[in-house]
């Protein structure tokens, strides 16, 4: 059912409101209907479970007596448009609340519509503990506009039973013992690993971890960073432990799925994120109980791989009539109740790195988590999905893995990222 939100009433002077009060309800007058407000809140399918909704929805109602919440799901498939429509409907009755993918918040608050929501980050809502991968791309020109919901990231994921054949006891924490671990496991027609050679997610993991990016902002302009040392580098590192395995040069992860691959038994690992586990189990049965998780390695034992964050941010229409409701949906939502129910409900990462207890007790999540304290997302350029439309990334990675020269290819892929990002381009 619909609801249709009563617009805010203008504020009467406090006695007035005082007087007004205490006659209406001597007289029986004032009614809780006329009391309450509805805040409209667009979460994304699958984000989170209806039994998670419910209940939220219950707490948060009996804990905001005049707040009814209006709860409505929405498909990924054209959500951009429908939320740009939606930055621009003036009618009272578009919602307060919108979920929107961490990586799309600089497009919103680029092209206007977006509630400045800073002031809230500082005092209410834990700016400085937020997961970086997360409140990063949520935040725009030195202002916060997406408040981090929840995170998952890729981690590795290894076939127990090879590692012990190899005699591998622990799983690598730096990458030089992955790259030699791998090399132990890439034998007997065993893959050590299966890594398609366009997975430019991990890739990034690897760049960032050597200092570089994807691209760099400078004054206002984006430019391609891939041929950078620091970028050729991890494009590097990825050539050595791409080859300790049989994953398609030319090819991303899903294509074929990774998970199906690794199901045949004869990989000891893959880079994704734990939920792979359950397709894995689901095509082989005799492999449950046979898969370890443990997060993607750094440079030093001291400090675990960077990784490409994905997830949530929750944001506010300025054309919200609403502005109070939202942040107190936002608060609750991003708070460490529902941070910590919605984490064990869903097996996501917490907005916050203190708040991983929460799900150490599921391993693929645990090594999940340990990762995300230091993710990172894409460049916050808003035009970046034009980047990603006909990703330049991909046939560079190709190119360099069927023996180009990387020096050569990066600029060549660095330049169409900069043309890509040229706010002056169609």
């Amino acid at each position: 059912m619909t609801h249709v939100k009563p617009r805010r009433r203008p504020t009467a002077p406090l006695a007035l409101v005082l007087a007004s009060a205490t006659l209406l309800a001597g007289c029986g007058l004032l009614s809780d209907d006329e009391e309450s407000r509805t805040v409209t809140l667009w979460l994304m399918r699958g984000s989170a479970s209806q039994e998670f909704v419910d209940r939220f929805t219950e707490d948060f109602e009996k804990e905001h007596g005049s707040i009814d919440l209006d709860v409505r799901i929405q498909e990924w498939t054209g959500i951009g448009a429908k939320v740009k429509k939606a930055l621009k409907d003036d009618s009272g009755e578009g919602p307060d609340v919108i979920e929107v993918g961490n990586t799309q918040v600089a497009q919103y608050v680029d092209e206007g519509g977006l509630y400045d929501l800073t002031l809230e980050s500082a005092r209410d809502l834990g700016v400085n503990d937020w997961l970086p991968g997360l409140a990063e791309p949520g935040r725009f020109n030195n202002a916060q506009y997406g408040i981090p919901w929840y995170a998952a990231n890729r981690v590795v994921i290894y076939h127990k039973d090879l590692f012990a054949e190899a005699g591998i006891e622990r799983p690598p924490r730096t990458r030089a013992e992955w790259l030699a671990d791998t090399e132990k496991l890439n034998t007997g027609g065993k893959q050590g690993i299966y890594l398609a050679g366009q997975d430019w997610y991990t890739l990034s993991g690897f760049i960032w971890d050597e200092g570089g990016d994807l691209a760099k902002e400078s004054s206002g302009e984006w430019k391609g960073a891939l041929h950078s040392p620091a970028a050729l580098r991890g494009m590097e590192f990825y050539r050595r432990l791409q080859a300790l395995g049989e994953g398609p040069r030319d090819a991303d992860e899903e294509h074929p799925a990774q998970a199906g691959v690794f199901a045949g038994g004869d990989v000891a690992q893959i880079v994704a994120v734990p939920g792979a586990a359950r397709a894995i189990e689901e095509k082989s049965p005799e492999l449950k109980g046979k898969l370890g998780y443990f997060p993607i390695p750094g440079k030093t034992a001291a400090r675990p791989g960077t990784v490409f964050t994905g997830g949530s941010d929750l944001v506010v229409p300025e054309r919200s009539d609403d502005h109070e409701g939202a942040v107190e949906v936002i608060e609750a939502l991003a708070g460490k109740k529902w941070q910590t129910d919605l984490a064990r409900t869903m097996n996501y990462v917490p907005n916050k790195a203190k708040l991983a207890p929460a799900v150490a007790g599921e391993a693929g999540v645990a090594a999940m988590a340990v990762g995300a304290a230091n993710g990172r997302a894409t460049p916050n350029s808003p035009r970046w999905a034009e980047v990603e439309a006909d990703n330049p990334i991909k046939g560079y990675m190709t190119r360099v893995l069927t023996g180009g020269d990387p020096a050569t290819e990066a600029r060549k892929a660095s330049r169409r990222i900069t043309e890509a990002l040229d706010v002056t381009g169609p």
